[in-house]
Parts: C-alpha cells; sequence; structure tokens
C-alpha cells in the first residue's frame, strides 16, 4: 500500500470579496489568461508584495492613489486605461 500526503505551505482559510469595476476586473482577467495564471494567485502575489515592502518599511511606494497610477501610466489622451475610459 502507498500513502501520499500532500503538504501545503500556507492553508487558505480566509477570503477576501473585494468590489471593482466591470472594466478593471475584465481586463484583470484578460491579463491572467494572457499569462496563464489564476486571479487568486495573481492577487496572492501582490499581497505577498505588498506585505513585504510595507515591513521592510517602504510603505510609501503604494501611497499614491490607484487613478494617479493608472492615468500616468497610460499612454497619450487617445489610449484607454484599465478602466475603459479615455
Amino acid at each position: 500500500m502507498c500513502i501520499h500526503v500532500l503538504e501545503s505551505a500556507a492553508v487558505k482559510d480566509a477570503g477576501i470579496r473585494i468590489r471593482v469595476e466591470k472594466n478593471l476586473r475584465s481586463a484583470f482577467s484578460v491579463a491572467c489568461q494572457a499569462e496563464n495564471k489564476q486571479a487568486s494567485d495573481v492577487l496572492r502575489e501582490f499581497m505577498e508584495a505588498y506585505v513585504a515592502r510595507y515591513q521592510g518599511g517602504q510603505s510609501d511606494l503604494f501611497s499614491e492613489r490607484r487613478e494617479d497610477k493608472v492615468r500616468s501610466a497610460a499612454a497619450p489622451s487617445s489610449a484607454t486605461d484599465l478602466r475603459g475610459q479615455t
């Protein structure tokens, strides 16, 4: 008889529910599919990096508002940002 024991590095026993704009959710899903990643894995990686930066005393890296980051990353005004707005 052979018994396989699967060990997980971390038990996932908590959830987060967030509300976002439909266009942002759609763009995020497309990006995840393009990289062959699950949305939950991408969000988990972001959360881990965010916590690591915060604990390392670099929390100011995330002080800029999300809307400002999206606008500054967008090309000239004819481009559409992640929320589907121009």
